[in-house]
Parts: structure tokens; sequence; C-alpha cells
């Protein structure tokens, strides 16, 4: 079963409202724990949370910081050298009534709407000019710090500057040490279903 099939078929096991995961950062600045909101954004959320469980973020700068606007990892290392997962590019979710508030969540995207992979962002401040219109596709908010907003707050204050042909980038590389589910028994009821094959017995 291909990981997208797996992925539409764990949809139907979405968590009660008591049940969302909860995914701690624990970076340079501090800890930040975000609640993720499956049952609005199930594509973004368990794609996000797929990573998690792989170690992806683990090591990853803040590679893209603005003062008042919002904070972006989940693509760089220390030295920007990119990391890219080997995952299906998610399709947009920016239409599910979710708005790109202050300490939301939102995945970061190309010009193509469903691009998205890996990188997120978390708004330092509300910011309705990503939210959908008629004529803007938006950015998929899947979640929300609940603890940390503080943290948030040192990070998006630090010094930034150019580097090679990026921008924005701090001048003192800020790192997510780990990214860690809290409730994993969530995890178990939303991860893809998973191929099992049973041993034949042998003919004697």
């Amino acid at each position: 079963m291909s990981w997208v099939l797996g992925l539409t078929l764990s949809l139907c096991a979405i968590p009660t409202l008591a049940e969302k995961p909860l995914v701690l950062l624990s970076t340079e600045k501090g800890e930040i724990t975000l609640q993720l909101f499956p049952e609005l954004a199930p594509q973004s959320s368990l794609g996000f949370l797929t990573l998690v469980e792989d170690f992806h973020y683990d090591g990853l700068i803040f590679h893209r910081v603005i003062d008042g606007f919002m904070i972006q990892s989940g693509g760089f290392t220390f030295d920007m050298s990119p990391r890219q997962p080997d995952v299906p590019d998610i399709v947009n979710e920016a239409s599910n009534g979710l708005k790109n508030k202050r300490g939301t969540v939102a995945l970061a995207r190309t010009a193509d709407p469903d691009s998205a992979r890996a990188q997120f962002f978390i708004n330092h401040r509300d910011n309705p000019s990503l939210d959908p219109t008629s004529d803007h596709p938006g950015y998929a908010v899947f979640g929300k710090v609940i603890s940390g907003i503080q943290v948030v707050d040192k990070i998006a204050k630090v010094p930034t500057g150019n580097y090679g042909g990026f921008q924005d980038v701090p001048l003192e590389p800020i790192r997510i040490l780990t990214a860690e589910l809290l409730n994993p028994s969530v995890w178990e009821t939303l991860r893809p279903a998973q191929d099992f094959f049973e041993r034949p017995i042998p003919v004697r």
C-alpha cells in the first residue's frame, strides 16, 4: 500500500478534541509546545508528525526570522545545507477555517500552493495577508503554540542578515535540538497504515 493511500485510510481515525497531538520543540532558546489540529488539517498534521517521528527536525535551524512577522524552520542545518525529506507534497489545506494568527503554525511552500513538505513557520503576529482569499490560496495553518510563546518572541528578536543567497538568516544559528510527540498514543491512531505479510506455512 502506498504512503498516500495509507494516509488517506488513516484519516478515518481522527482523535477527539481531547486527544490532539502535542509536539515539543526543544530549541536553543527554550521549549515550544505545539498543539496540532488533525481534524481540520489532516494531511498537514500527518505530514508534520511523520517527519517528527523520523527525527527530520532534530538539529535544523530557524533559517528565516522576521520580527513582527514569523519564524521559519524545517529545511536547513546550521551552515544552511538543505535537508529535504523524501515525502510527497502536501495538498494545500489553507481553506480549513484556521487563520494565520499570532502563535499559529503553518506550512511554508513555494509559489505552487500544493508544494509544502517539511518547512513550517510560527506566526509572530496576526498575518491576515497569509489567509486564503478568492484570488490567493493562502498558507495552511495546522497547529498553534500552547506553551512557549515567549521563546518565539526571543527567536523573533535575534539579529539577522544575509547568508549566500538567503535573507533574514539569524547571525547565530538557533537549532531545534529535538522535536518530540508528547502523546504518542495519538500517533498510533493517525499513522499511515502499514503493510503486513504473514509468513507462508512451509509445505511438508
